[in-house]
């Protein structure tokens, strides 16, 4: 009778996945509004169980039709936080294999050519390619646009009479994840003291994380890539399509 009180080993790892799950499950929501409403639903069960317990027969009714259709009632309610995470789920480096040589090219082909009509009007441009390391941090302090890279979108989002022009435009995959993200400054050597506050945030990212940059200047229009904290200046369209292949494609 009193057998389920002596788990078995594959109780315990049953136990502890499910654990794992829902720890991660409230750390994704932590922040959210959906962190609320699971509270209500969690209320609901509880006063299901309280109902039973009690034998209310009309309280009970009512509690176990909700019950009937929590799982709808779930997916309706964290619709927007269950695509969101399924496409944070989708970026993860572990199926980013996924994407085909071909469309990496692609990708990079319209990030240069973004930056080319950058450099020719002379607007300034911040680009960060996520790698390894998740930027969900610098995401958060953005705007979310969740749109295929093309070459027209970068140069619209960069525009100065954008809203988004400001700050920086975070890649993942082959989507534009995010604009007008706050990016932390480097700490720049007396070599570097020329370079300006965009190319700072260009650096800095790359010094807390595997992502790379690519910075148009403002004012004079110059193209720069940075990477591992270190920065080539004055590139030519060819030069940064060198680079950007040799780090997205992994040809180095």
């Amino acid at each position: 009778m009193l057998a389920f009180l002596k788990p078995t080993t594959r109780d315990l790892i049953d136990i502890c996945i499910v654990a794992v799950m829902v720890f991660y499950f409230l750390r994704f929501l932590k922040g959210t509004r959906a962190l609320r409403m699971l509270y209500a639903l969690v209320l609901i069960f509880i006063g299901s169980f309280i109902a039973s317990w009690l034998d209310f027969k009309a309280l009970s009714l009512i509690f176990n039709s909700l019950k009937t259709v929590w799982i709808v009632v779930f997916v309706i309610l964290f619709q927007p936080e269950i695509r969101n995470g399924l496409t944070r789920f989708g970026r993860t480096r572990t199926f980013r294999f996924l994407l085909h040589p071909v469309a990496e090219q692609e990708m990079v082909n319209e990030i240069v050519d973004a930056c080319t009509k950058l450099k020719e009007r002379n607007w300034g441009g911040l680009i960060v390619i996520e790698r390894q390391i998740g930027l969900r941090d610098i995401i958060e302090t953005g705007t979310q646009v969740e749109a295929r890279v093309t070459s027209a979108l970068l140069v619209s989002i960069f525009t100065p009479s954008s809203p988004l022009h400001d700050g920086a435009c975070i890649i993942s995959g082959d989507q534009i994840i995010a604009a007008s993200c706050t990016l932390p400054l480097s700490e720049l050597s007396d070599d570097g003291k020329f370079l300006g506050m965009r190319h700072r945030a260009g650096i800095g990212v790359t010094t807390i994380s595997d992502a790379v940059s690519v910075i148009v200047s403002e004012r004079i229009g110059r193209i720069s890539f940075a990477e591992k904290g270190n920065i080539l200046t004055d590139l030519t369209s060819a030069e940064l399509m060198y680079n950007l292949s040799n780090v997205i494609l992994r040809k180095k």
